[in-house]
């Protein structure tokens, strides 16, 4: 993957707000010589805000619903006699899943690209839009008591003591002394504040952090932290999260 943000490998800062907590995670890979219809139907199935065309090793490009409506039916062209290359939208701009969410809004900007694909080691692993980075929220520091363990095939493992730090609806920090390495896949147990019923979610460890560099306002002093990326949330738990967040973010100033 030829990434047009090239950029050194750095350890996220676990205070930041980074670009995996806000994309919608996956990608829809295509070659180049799919029809618009094809195209079309794809989008509407999985519900995602582009598709990668790989039309090439080195030649990227976007397929959004704006194209096809722009550049095939509001010209009164034959979907299926048009292949995606031809209106694809290009260049592609790509941004590490952990680099802060500020750069993201910055190569944005500077770029005027309203979609970017998200990689982790030249990968594509997400997609990130101009929505996201408006709607949603940071996250919100806490200290909530919850259980973490190592998913067995699609069985949860044994429990361990740990404190959530950060929180939205599409991740977490977490204070634990298990030792979880970037990758695994794990379950986390815990309840929010004035609601009765408990949510156990799954997720993937993003990345391992230093006790070193946390914020120091919450958790237990000498225990490491893990970054949880959510997986398969139902919308239900996730509008609770998303409401509780929404609550209990700080309104006016940023304790980060």
């Amino acid at each position: 993957m030829v990434s047009s943000n090239d950029q050194p490998p750095k350890k996220p800062n676990p205070k930041l707000t980074v670009v995996a907590h806000m994309m919608t995670p996956g990608v829809v890979q295509i070659p180049g010589d799919v029809t618009v219809t094809e195209a079309a139907s794809l989008l509407e199935r999985e519900q995602m805000p582009c598709l990668l065309v790989k039309d090439t090793d080195l030649h990227f490009g976007l397929m959004t619903p704006s194209d096809i409506v722009k550049k095939v039916v509001a010209l009164g062209l034959a979907p299926d006699d048009i292949e995606v290359r031809t209106i694809m939208s290009r260049p592609v701009h790509f941004i590490e899943y952990d680099r802060a969410a500020d750069e993201a809004t910055s190569l944005m900007m500077s770029s005027g690209a309203p979609i970017l694909i998200v990689t982790k080691q030249e990968q594509p692993v997400g997609v990130l839009t101009a929505r996201d980075l408006v709607l949603t929220p940071k996250r919100c520091h806490t200290h909530l008591p919850a259980t973490i363990g190592v998913m067995d095939s699609d069985s949860q493992g044994a429990r361990h003591q740990a404190i959530i730090v950060q929180l939205s609806h599409v991740g977490a920090m977490v204070q634990t002394p298990t030792l979880l390495l970037p990758g695994t896949r794990v379950f986390l147990n815990f309840s929010l504040p004035e609601l009765t019923a408990p949510l156990t979610v799954t997720g993937t460890i993003l990345d391992e952090y230093d006790a070193l560099h946390d914020s120091g306002r919450t958790g237990t002093a000498g225990s490491p932290s893990v970054d949880v990326q959510f997986t398969g949330l139902t919308p239900t738990d996730q509008s609770r999260i998303k409401a509780w967040v929404l609550q209990n973010s700080p309104k006016s100033t940023d304790l980060s």
